[in-house]
């Protein structure tokens, strides 16, 4: 078993002030196959320290510098991937294939989009014979779940770096060790000392030490509403500026044409992917009433098809949900919907048939249920799609906005000029239209109980960034075109 007994701060490896020692387990055999030292409050000051001494220079860095030091990141990090990979599949059992094509993709595909937003940005605008001045906000947390480690840590990182912030990461304990090695490649890449910190530890202890100190200038979180309300809440004695991506519930609008079939296979797909284990899944499965027996056998289908198996295995296509925590979680709210009298077309309780280890779920269709069901509102977390009747499209839009969340949703027509007219009444962040290719042009973001603020591209890069007026810099006319830094 791998021991991981530091914590990455000042660009050097050291050891935590009061180490507590914690198992990382491999959800597909239930073992612990590594160990890892949490930090503690302590450790979250050194660490701020480190990153406020290296703000004054860093800060300071040219635009061609931080281009140059993303180029060597995403060489350094290429060079890794297989390594990452298999670091997602044991600490959180998303399959290898899928860790390879998906998983680690995200990461870098996060740095090189951050690269081309930074080469071509503007931080400085004249306004009559004002200057506007985009600055890097100062010291940034960072708090990143477990359900895409690499994903969340590199759409965070990469405007800090690119607005010319310095930063403390705080992973997820559940699966820290893609964090570890994504710290080995940043040391690697040449990133000042001071500039990224890595300190592992809980979120009552690490990231409620993070939230609350005074050094941090910005919190970045990205996890459950729950946890999100205890950021903002800690956020706020220092005023610090709080984006949030938390959860979700998400609506997928199927409109009633020749397309109809197809979209409820590729949706079933798509909530099933990653095990479900993903905030903008689409789980609320909105159907033409008439068409509810048809969309069910369809998606039962979709659920019975799914190669579930050893996440090291390339044939597998479902892994295990995270830890034993989730897999308990899901089993209950699976069970709690069945006792309250929704149905239940494909899955159910229980491990899949001839997975008697590790946290599988069976793929689980509920349906038809009512909007105001438990399965229709409550953000499960795992493989499970819930099916809801529609008499026509202004109840689809009603039912897809009456939720807590508003992260994503989704729409399937053939006619794109209905697509787009029901896109432009859902209450969230994302709208997809017929299941399109991922865009890391879009930001990325929610609409109420599923946070504040924007990710990715330059959305994402605003975020870390002041806005400074310096009001009588010059008559406009005469001003040179802004080159920024």
């Amino acid at each position: 078993m791998q021991t991981y007994a530091h914590l990455y701060i000042d660009g050097a490896w050291v050891e935590p002030n009061s180490p507590e020692w914690l198992d990382v387990i491999d959800p597909s055999t239930e073992q612990a196959y590594a160990r890892i030292a949490l930090g503690a409050a302590a450790d979250v000051d050194r660490a701020v320290a480190a990153a406020r001494r290296a703000f004054d220079s860093f800060s300071l860095t040219s635009r061609e510098e931080r281009l140059a030091l993303l180029d060597r990141l995403i060489l350094a990090y290429e060079a890794r991937a297989e390594e990452l990979a298999w670091a997602v599949t044991h600490e959180m059992g998303a399959p290898i294939s899928f860790s390879r094509s998906a998983q680690v993709e995200s990461g870098v595909a996060h740095l090189r989009t951050m690269r081309e937003v930074l080469a071509g940005y503007a931080f400085e605008h004249p306004r009559g014979t004002t200057r506007l001045v985009e600055e890097p906000i100062g010291v940034c947390g960072l708090i990143t779940p477990w359900n895409w480690p690499l994903n969340q840590i590199a759409c965070k990182v990469a405007p800090a770096l690119a607005a010319g912030c310095t930063m403390v990461l705080k992973p997820s304990e559940v699966a820290p060790i893609s964090a570890i090695l994504f710290a080995e490649i940043m040391h690697a890449a040449g990133v000042p000392a001071g500039v990224f910190n890595l300190v592992q530890g809980t979120g009552p202890e690490v990231g409620e030490a993070l939230s609350r100190h005074p050094g941090v200038d910005m919190m970045s979180f990205t996890g459950s509403t729950r946890a999100g309300v205890a950021v903002a809440a800690s956020s706020a004695a220092t005023v610090k500026r709080v984006t949030q991506e938390l959860g979700g519930k998400s609506a997928n609008i199927l409109v009633d044409d020749e397309g109809f079939a197809s979209a409820v296979t590729a949706g079933a797909e798509a909530c099933f992917s990653n095990a479900g284990q993903s905030c903008d899944a689409a789980t609320r499965m909105l159907v033409p009433a008439h068409r509810m027996d048809e969309a069910l056998a369809l998606a039962a289908r979709v659920a019975k098809s799914q190669t579930l198996g050893s996440p090291a295995l390339e044939e597998t296509g479902m892994g295990p949900v995270v830890s034993k925590v989730q897999f308990d979680r899901i089993q209950s709210l699976i069970a709690a919907g069945i006792a309250a009298g929704t149905r239940v077309v494909a899955g159910g309780v229980g491990r899949p048939e001839g997975l008697a280890q590790g946290y599988y779920v069976r793929p689980t269709v509920f349906g038809p249920a009512a909007p105001d069901d438990l399965v229709a509102r409550e953000e499960i977390f795992g493989p499970v799609l819930t099916l809801i009747a529609y008499a026509d499209e202004d109840q689809a839009v009603a039912i897809a906005n009456d939720s807590d969340y508003g992260l994503a949703a989704y729409v399937a027509a053939k006619n794109i000029e209905k697509a787009r007219a029901l896109a432009r009444r859902l209450r969230a962040g994302s709208v997809y239209l017929n299941y399109p290719d991922w865009d890391l042009h879009a930001p990325f973001g929610g609409y109420k109980r599923s946070g504040n603020g924007r990710e990715y591209a330059d959305y994402g890069l605003k975020e870390y960034l002041e806005i400074k007026a310096v009001i009588g810099f010059g008559d406009a006319d005469s001003n040179t075109p802004p080159k920024g830094n």
